[in-house]
């Protein structure tokens, strides 16, 4: 589940609902259409939600491999409770996993949503146009890709800092040799 959060910046409501065959292997894609809230599947968060995303070819080696030790389920989950087949509720995976994993990283008190805003600032450093990590994280706005997940990494803020610094001081630079 961490894995399908980061590699594809799904909401956690969304990797929970994700059924086997929502995956074009063949095409490596990936169809997102419901989510899951306290054991209830419905449909997505907004029609933008819905959409199509391209699969990376060793994510679907990966998922390949899940697929082969997965529980099966009724309705062919990805990701089901092996006691029930059902759904998992997010707060207890978060609470009882990945929060202590985040600490035993030093990462601190990370959760479900870390995942998204990490993936939107992988995007970003990495020089996706923000017209793409819209689609990508499939906002009905742009201003919420921008605004809300708008974290730059340090990385990306430094060499695009050091971009400016130099059209500023270049003119300083050359007189001073």
């Amino acid at each position: 589940m961490a894995v399908v959060a980061q590699c594809l910046g799904l909401r956690v409501s969304e990797i929970l609902a994700l059924q086997w065959p929502d995956i074009n292997f063949g095409e490596l894609t990936m169809r997102v259409t419901r989510g899951v809230v306290d054991g209830v599947v419905d449909e997505v968060k907004t029609e933008c939600s819905e959409d199509d995303l391209p699969l990376d070819p060793d994510l679907a080696t990966v998922l390949l491999s899940w697929k082969e030790r997965c529980p099966k389920s009724d309705e062919g989950r990805m990701f089901p409770s092996p006691i029930t087949g059902r759904c998992y509720h997010a707060s207890p995976i978060q609470q009882d996993y990945i929060r202590p994993a985040g600490r035993k990283l030093c990462l601190g008190d990370i959760g479900w949503h870390t995942f998204r805003h990490t993936y939107r600032s992988w995007l970003d450093s990495v020089g996706t146009s923000m017209g793409v990590q819209q689609k990508l994280m499939r906002h009905a706005q742009i201003a919420t890709t921008m605004n809300v997940y708008g974290d730059a990494m340090m990385e990306s803020k430094r060499a695009a800092n050091s971009k400016v610094v130099q059209m500023a001081l270049r003119p300083a630079l050359k007189e001073a040799k």
